[in-house]
């Protein structure tokens, strides 16, 4: 189990947790930022990265294929139309399916969302834990490039960045037991708009599994980078999510 020392304030106000790291809500869906800033173009096609659309194909927020037709993604990025699944590029490939339906955690930045139909891409295993401080993971996503607010296009290609799991500590008011501190590396680099709900991954046994789903700035600046970053820590959630995809 990942150690976690418990901070003063235990959680951000909720409108700032859910404010979150999707793609800001004055901008069209057409005309979002999404690449992590700092990454490179994703180095695989990874078959359980999902991206959130409007109906028009708009990138709002990132999500993780964990069943044939159930997604989990952040609970701040609403309900989108339609889904895109297992691909490097936000608009072609893949599958596309309707969501059918959407269940949010009751006090958690967590959802579920149906799928209308299955889709034949491999879904990602949830890990049996996040990990120590110090584990290696990795963050996929369609979120800015740049750090300020809607300071960049939208991109095409998806965006990967090699991170690691840090002391609760280095984040702002992070769920202890419940959340997941990972790094900016060299202070510059990390989740931005637009990589809400998107997966945090790591390697077990040379295979990805999820551990985490983005969230917010673990320092609270509207300046993406700059700090840690808080994701969700799935595999704490692992008995909710299986009630709730039977």
């Amino acid at each position: 189990m990942k150690v976690r020392s418990l901070l003063s304030g235990l959680f951000i106000a909720a409108a700032t947790a859910f404010a979150g790291l999707a793609v800001p809500s004055t901008a069209a869906a057409d005309d979002v930022s999404p690449y992590i800033v700092g990454g490179r173009n994703a180095t695989q096609v990874y078959s359980f990265m999902v991206s959130l659309q409007s109906s028009r194909g708009g990138h709002s927020c990132g999500g993780s294929l964990i069943k044939s037709n159930w997604v989990v993604t952040a609970a701040h990025c609403g309900t989108p139309y339609q889904v895109r699944v297992g691909t490097t590029n936000r608009t072609s490939g893949g599958s596309v399916a309707r969501v059918a339906q959407r269940i949010p955690h009751p006090s958690a930045d967590l959802a579920l969302l149906r799928l209308s139909t299955s889709v034949s891409q491999t879904p990602i295993e949830i890990a049996s834990s996040s990990g120590p401080v110090g584990t290696q993971t990795r963050i996929i996503g369609w979120g800015q490039t740049c750090p300020q607010r809607g300071g960049c296009g939208a991109p095409i290609t998806l965006q990967e960045l090699d991170t690691s799991i840090v002391s609760d500590s280095s984040c702002w008011g992070i769920r202890a037991a419940s959340e997941i501190c990972t790094n900016n590396p060299g202070g510059n680099k990390g989740a931005c708009y637009g990589d809400s709900g998107g997966p945090q991954v790591k390697r077990v046994n040379g295979v990805w599994q999820l551990i985490g789903a983005t969230s917010r700035s673990g320092n609270g600046s509207s300046i993406c980078a700059t700090g840690p970053s808080i994701y969700v820590d799935v595999p704490y959630f692992s008995s909710w999510i299986a009630a709730n995809i039977r």
